[in-house]
């Protein structure tokens, strides 16, 4: 793929870059723009828009780049909401805490469920059809181009609303969903895990990432791990109120159980095992900056994130014959076709899989 040099929109603070991974060199270089910031969502570089920058960027890309207009959703209206939907909305915030829905799933589901009130609001909610919500949906799909995720939100947060607190029957507001798409997530080899998580000096740091990878940990679930989790003499770290309230259990590699003795007696954390500087739980954010600053140091794969760690634990367990089902049990996925997907990671080469061709011209004389 080619290099892309985004048009600013008016008044933009940043140019946008998009360096295809190939290109190790140009991305050096990029990076050591002093203003230059990588965009892990958008999955773009970005330096501050000043016509030098642009003219060196331009440089560094040898000026074998394409230009093209940076297309942002259209930002989405609320109106303010009556009484009535104020009401609505209290209520179904009240329920979720109720059910004990996670603090982040709440606020989710009430911006959501504000903009459908919006819309709505001079309306009787429980005269509103199935098919109105639908079109309601189409048009925030076509006019404001939200994503399939933000649009699976939302209409988890109308459903919520007319199942748990009107309650409705469940297949009166099957409102159609995006198709599920079925990208391979990103996976890091393990060469590249273990530059990046043997690239930091600090032992906290190291403990962080050796934990989240060899166990399989969401970014959440490392934050949350408390002293006590680790089971080193049964061999297992046990996980608490995981995505979807599920406790689990998972491996204690025996090579982190030496690293964490080392970090405790350095760092004595009194409660949670990985403690902020002024007591309690460790900052998600500082768990990002740590894996960033690991993958920039190594110039590993910068499309990579937190969670890709967990994504190259399953895959590299599915290369070691690892079962499936100890696999979905230690990630703590509900369904086995969840953790089927990382059948998808696994690296093809000639080193791992013989071709049908070989075995054909090893056991048999070919005429020519």
């Amino acid at each position: 793929m080619i290099p892309i040099i985004y048009d600013c929109l008016p008044n933009s603070r940043r140019i946008k870059v998009y360096i295809p991974f190939s290109l190790t060199e140009e991305r050096a270089l990029f990076k050591k723009i002093n203003s230059s910031f990588w965009h892990p969502t958008q999955k773009l570089w970005s330096v501050v828009n000043t016509s030098e920058n642009l003219e060196l960027v331009k440089f560094i890309l040898n000026n074998n780049y394409v230009s093209k207009p940076l297309i942002l959703p259209k930002k989405i209206t609320v109106n303010k909401l009556n009484e009535v939907s104020v009401s609505a909305l209290l209520a179904l915030e009240k329920t979720l805490i109720i059910k004990r829905f996670s603090a982040a799933t709440v606020r989710m589901y009430k911006n959501k469920f504000s903009l459908f009130l919006s819309k709505f609001m001079e309306r009787d909610l429980r005269q509103i059809s199935k098919e109105e919500i639908e079109g309601f949906v189409y048009e925030l799909v076509v006019k404001s181009k939200i994503s399939e995720s933000y649009q699976n939100q939302l209409i988890n947060a109308v459903k919520a609303y007319y199942e748990h607190v009107l309650g409705m029957p469940r297949e009166y507001y099957d409102i159609k969903r995006p198709k599920r798409a079925l990208s391979i997530p990103n996976v890091l080899s393990e060469k590249e895990v273990l530059k990046i998580i043997e690239s930091p000096k600090n032992i906290k740091h190291k403990a962080i990432l050796w934990t989240i990878y060899s166990a399989g940990l969401r970014i959440s679930e490392l934050v949350n791990l408390r002293i006590v989790d680790i089971h080193s003499d049964e061999g297992f770290i046990f996980v608490k109120d995981s995505k979807g309230k599920k406790d689990r259990k998972t491996i204690l590699s025996p090579h982190l159980v030496v690293l964490l003795r080392t970090y405790y007696k350095a760092h004595r954390p009194s409660y949670w095992l990985f403690e902020g500087q002024t007591g309690g739980k460790y900052s998600v954010g500082s768990v990002r900056s740590i894996f960033r600053k690991a993958v920039d140091v190594t110039n590993s794969n910068p499309w990579s994130t937190v969670h890709t760690l967990r994504h190259s634990f399953a895959t590299h367990c599915i290369e070691h014959k690892v079962n499936l089902r100890h696999i979905q049990t230690m990630l703590g996925h509900n369904s086995p076709k969840t953790t089927e997907i990382y059948t998808r990671t696994i690296e093809i080469n000639n080193k791992k899989i013989t071709s049908p061709l070989d075995y054909l011209l090893n056991n048999n004389t070919l005429q020519t």
